[in-house]
């Protein structure tokens, strides 16, 4: 069964052909039954699609979608950072540029764990526009200047799970330097969103397995320049996306290298908040309400359209360039937002 995105659910219904016991037995015994008959005979009524998973379209882990919200981590991306943990695990990731050419990723599980969750940084005041598409999540992230807590605050439907607010969930790994050392688990995190009985996330996308038909180019490598510190390669191999930085592919710490079913390339506008870090660099705020064109890469191949979105309370819509909605494949979704201003998408 396909999985629609908010607010619409594919109801199946099912079509039982009922016979009298009698003139089955009689049919069946003359050898005449008539083939519908034979086919709504007993053992033969066919099974029903499992539940799937709201954030990949995957078939639910042990026949049942965890009762749980989403969870985001926000996680580093600077070289310094590097092996992440627990990527692999993850439904969704954003990635999403921050000051200094870098960028950081918003890691966003529902069906399934992550032992290890590492090294987990602050947070951006682009973050809350963009978690408000999950329903009600949940944010664990390493403490953030005082004006993006606000920002994260002011959200009431985000739960914030700041490692301030919350230390005995987080742990510092003794061979990496501050401020690259700090991990979670999501074990950890749920167990406190649990306590608020937060409700499990609707769709966000569309999946099918099958390839849309829709206009679609065969592509082997997509190049993303959002810096030299974060030069960004999808290349097509058999059956994922592999990616790879800064001329190297992307491994993880106790896990193979970074794959994906589908990339969706969202072009964003960033806006100067007149903020600076620590050290004087102009902190940007991705504008993710709004429109701009966008890319799918799935099955070897990219989908050309566009993304809209009026509010806050809305969901990004991601559009074909004949209006149709983009179907994702069934499996994991890395999100770049990528902005407008940088060198344009390389194929």
């Amino acid at each position: 069964m396909a999985v629609t995105r908010r607010g619409k659910t594919l109801i199946a219904i099912v079509v039982i052909l009922v016979v009298g016991a009698g003139a089955v037995a009689v049919l069946a015994l003359t050898g005449n039954a008539p083939e519908i008959v034979k086919e709504a005979l007993p053992g033969d009524q066919g099974e029903e699609a499992p539940p799937a998973c709201p954030l990949t379209g995957l078939p639910a882990p042990g026949g049942a979608v965890p009762e749980r919200p989403a969870l985001a981590i926000k996680v580093e991306n600077a070289p310094e950072a590097r092996p992440q943990y627990g990527l692999d695990t993850a439904d969704i990731v954003y990635e999403e540029p921050v000051e200094g050419g870098v960028t950081r990723f918003i890691v966003i599980y529902q069906c399934a764990d992550a032992k290890r969750v590492e090294p987990v940084r602050s947070a951006r005041t682009s973050d809350p526009a963009i978690l408000l598409q999950y329903g009600q999540p949940a944010f664990g992230y390493a403490d953030a200047a005082g004006y993006v807590q606000k920002a994260v605050q002011r959200n009431k439907a985000i739960l914030d799970l700041n490692w301030k607010k919350l230390p005995e969930a987080y742990h510092e790994d003794s061979s990496r330097e501050a401020p690259h050392h700090l991990y979670t688990s999501t074990k950890e995190l749920w167990r406190v969103a649990q306590r608020r009985n937060l409700p499990v996330p609707e769709p966000v996308f569309e999946y099918s397995e099958e390839f849309p038909d829709v206009k679609a180019r065969k592509v082997r490598q997509v190049h993303l320049y959002f810096s030299d510190f974060s030069d960004v390669y999808w290349k097509w191999r058999a059956d994922a996306w592999m990616r790879s930085h800064d001329g190297v592919a992307h491994k993880l710490a106790g896990a193979g290298p970074v794959q994906a079913d589908n990339v969706l390339v969202q072009i964003v506008k960033l806006k100067n908040t007149g903020r600076k870090d620590v050290v004087g660099t102009i902190v940007p705020e991705v504008q993710s309400i709004g429109s701009g064109k966008a890319y799918l890469l799935r099955d070897g191949r990219m989908i050309i359209g566009k993304w809209e979105r009026k509010s806050e309370a809305d969901v990004t819509t991601f559009l074909t360039r004949t209006g149709d909605t983009f179907l994702l494949k069934p499996g994991n979704t890395w999100i770049e937002l990528y902005p407008a201003d940088r060198p344009k998408v390389e194929v």
